[in-house]
């Protein structure tokens, strides 16, 4: 076992594949043009020529504009914001939700386990995409703060067992029974003992769960169930630009080549975490 947090870090990042650099160097440029490039680049609503339409790259809008005549470099940044933010509070909620009912049913045990287990292979079974459809539908106009609560209530399943997996390999170590034999609460040993020590695979599975949510987020927009205009975001814009496709590509070729960067940064970062994760890579 890892012996600490950092620890893995650095083991991810000197991974040999050299995913783990190379993914957040990636995560990092992207969170940084997000984050601090908006108020240096052209109002992403602005349409100061509709009737120009979508013109290609230059040096006034190096991604080009689209049919509204809006700068794509904009727009693909100010929806990489959107994108970025959703995924993250989506994955963070969905972690928080499965970590508490896995730490619970592994700890417990009994009844209190079977119960949440068998509640949780339910949901399982059943496709994520099709309760996220199933919920959406009901809106006409999802709020933003609505589409993040349902991204993240319907991704914790997985989580939860592997939590629970952790917690029962982790049950009978010795540190965990000589706080209980200390007299340590129950809250005392799962917070202080049990769940730093699963840290390990949750940083895996939230960083991986990133990816999923980016390419969720992006379907969900595409067909006119997520992020809702005028707010950019990636998917949507894909959506925007199906009918230019050939007379102006740049629409959709900018959009979903920062969808495909971004989520395989996450990945790659993902599989230099799990890989130093493996005692045989010690």
């Amino acid at each position: 076992m890892i012996g600490s947090l950092a620890e893995l870090l650095r083991r991810a990042w000197r991974h040999p594949s050299g995913g783990g650099k190379w993914g957040t160097v990636a995560l990092l440029l992207l969170g940084l043009a997000a984050l601090l490039a908006p108020p240096f680049l052209q109002d992403p609503a602005a349409m100061p020529d509709v009737v120009a339409g979508a013109t290609p790259p230059s040096l006034a809008h190096p991604f080009g504009t689209d049919q509204l005549n809006r700068d794509m470099l904009a727009r693909v940044v100010s929806g990489g914001r959107i994108s970025l933010a959703v995924a993250g509070l989506a994955v963070v909620l969905s972690l928080t939700v499965g970590s508490a009912v896995g730490l619970l049913a592994g700890y417990l045990g009994g009844w209190i386990d079977a119960l949440l287990m068998r509640l949780v292979d339910a949901a399982l079974a059943i496709p994520r995409l099709f309760v996220i459809l199933l919920l959406l539908v009901v809106w006409e106009r999802i709020p933003l703060a609505a589409l993040i609560v349902v991204l993240g209530t319907t991704g914790w399943f997985a989580t939860s067992r592997l939590v629970r997996g952790e917690v029962l390999r982790l049950r009978n170590e010795a540190f965990v029974l000589a706080a209980e034999g200390l007299g340590a609460a129950p809250r005392r040993t799962i917070v202080r003992h049990l769940l730093p020590n699963a840290a390990g695979p949750l940083l895996v599975a939230a960083t991986l769960g990133v990816g999923d949510v980016i390419l969720l987020e992006a379907g969900l927009s595409f067909l006119g169930l997520g992020i809702q205009p005028p707010a950019p975001s990636w998917g949507g814009m894909v959506l925007d630009a199906r009918s230019l496709i050939v007379s102006a590509p740049w629409t959709a070729i900018f959009p979903g080549a920062a969808i495909v960067l971004t989520v395989l940064a996450v990945n790659l970062v993902g599989d230099a975490l799990q890989g130093a994760l493996d005692p045989r890579s010690a």
